[in-house]
C-alpha cells in the first residue's frame, strides 16, 4: 500500500449534499416521502438506501426511512463524496504562512477556519485561500489540492501543505509511514491518573451519531489508532496534556481522549461543553461557564510538526505558540486551582 492510500485520507468523511429545513406548517410526512418532494430526480429507493447506510440527519441525529418529519425539522442528506457543485474556487483570505519554499508551505491555522470545503462549508476555506497563493496545487488522493494531512475547524495550529507532485508523494509517505512528527496540546477534563501513557483502539464513524467517531478497542471496525500523551501540568479539575500521534484519524485525540475517560474541555460535538468534573457550587459552574466564554471551541492546538524536507532531506521541525483563547483558560484553570484548595 502506497502514500495514495495513506491513513490520512481513508476516514469516512461525510459531505452534505442537501439541507432542508420543514416549514412551519408542515404535517408529520415520511422522512422518504418528504425528501421526494424536495430533492429533483430522487427516487424513493435511492433515498431509503440512503437512511438505511445511515446518511439521512434530522436535527443531526440518524433517522430510518419512516421517521415522520415535523415542522421546523432540519432534515439533511450526507454522503460520503462530495456534491457536484463542489468547485475549488480561489478566494482572497488572509493565511498565516510559518514557512514558505519552492515545495511545501507551513501554515497555522486559526481556529474556526475550516481546512477544505464540506459538510456545507464550501467557501472561506484554507483550500480556497491556498489556491489564490499558490497556482496548480498538486492534489492528493481524495481531490484536495494541496493536502498532506488535515486538522478540525475548531483546531487552531500547524499544517503542511505540499506545492509539487514530488513533495505530495514525498511528504505523504511520511505520514503513511508515521515518520512525521506532530505533538498536540490539549486540555482535558479530569486527572490524567498517569503521568504518560498510550492509547490504542481504531476508530471508525460511530454506529448511530454520524457526526462523531467512536473507538472500537475489539478492533472488529475501523482503522488502527495510536496516541501516546504526556501530563504537562494538572490542573485540579482539568489536565493540561501533550499528544502525540503515531496515526492520523478523523477526530483521533478527541475521541481517544475520551474514550479514557477525558473528554476535550469544552469540545461540544463530544459532550465536552458539560461540566464534567468538579463540584455543585454555584460559584463553580460561574467559574466553567466563563472558561468556555475565553474558549468558545475544544481545547486542541496542533503545536508541533516535524518531516524530512523533500528535496534538501534536512529535518525540518516548527513549533508554534498555543493561542490566546487557549492560554486564558489555563491562567483561569491555574489561579482557581491554587486558589480551591
Amino acid at each position: 500500500m502506497g502514500p495514495e492510500n495513506s491513513p490520512e485520507f481513508q476516514e469516512d468523511e461525510l459531505f452534505e449534499h442537501h439541507r432542508i429545513l420543514a416549514p412551519k406548517g408542515q404535517k408529520p410526512l415520511r422522512v422518504d416521502k418528504f425528501l421526494m418532494n424536495f430533492i429533483e430526480n430522487a427516487t424513493r429507493n435511492k433515498i431509503q438506501q440512503a437512511a438505511k447506510d445511515g446518511h439521512v440527519l434530522v436535527n443531526d441525529a440518524v433517522v430510518k426511512q419512516n421517521y415522520k418529519v415535523k415542522a421546523e425539522d432540519e432534515v439533511k442528506v450526507m454522503f460520503e463524496h462530495p456534491p457536484h457543485e463542489f468547485l475549488l474556487v480561489p478566494e482572497d483570505i488572509p493565511i498565516d504562512i510559518v514557512y514558505e519554499d519552492d515545495s511545501l508551505l507551513v501554515v497555522n491555522k486559526p481556529a474556526g477556519m475550516v481546512v477544505h470545503p464540506g459538510h456545507g462549508n464550501y467557501s472561506g476555506t484554507l483550500i480556497n485561500a491556498l489556491l489564490h497563493h499558490i497556482e496548480n496545487l498538486p492534489v492528493n488522493s481524495n481531490e484536495r489540492p494541496g493536502l498532506v494531512h488535515r486538522i478540525d475547524k475548531d483546531t487552531s495550529g500547524l499544517l503542511l501543505v505540499a506545492k509539487t507532485e514530488a513533495a505530495m508523494t514525498h511528504l505523504s509517505k511520511q505520514f503513511f509511514d508515521k515518520t512525521s512528527e506532530r505533538e498536540y496540546v490539549a486540555l482535558v477534563w479530569g486527572n490524567v491518573e498517569d503521568n504518560e501513557g498510550t492509547i490504542e483502539g481504531n476508530i471508525a464513524r460511530h454506529p448511530k451519531n454520524r457526526l462523531q467517531m467512536h473507538v472500537f478497542p475489539e478492533g472488529d471496525q475501523g482503522k488502527e489508532a495510536v496516541t501516546h500523551y504526556k501530563v504537562i501540568e494538572r490542573l485540579g479539575y482539568v489536565t493540561l496534556v501533550s499528544c502525540k500521534l503515531e496515526t492520523g484519524r478523523t477526530h483521533q485525540i478527541r475521541v481517544h481522549m475520551k474514550y479514557i475517560g477525558h473528554t476535550l474541555f469544552n469540545d461540544e460535538r463530544y459532550g465536552g461543553e458539560r461540566i464534567l468534573k468538579g463540584t455543585t457550587f454555584t460559584k463553580y459552574k460561574q467559574f466553567v461557564e466563563n472558561a468556555f466564554k475565553v474558549l468558545p471551541r475544544q481545547a486542541l492546538h496542533a503545536k508541533t510538526l516535524g518531516f524530512v524536507h523533500p528535496v534538501t532531506k534536512k529535518i525540518m521541525r516548527f513549533d508554534s505558540e498555543i493561542p490566546d483563547d487557549i492560554s486564558s483558560c489555563i491562567e483561569k484553570w491555574r489561579h482557581y486551582s491554587k486558589h480551591s484548595q
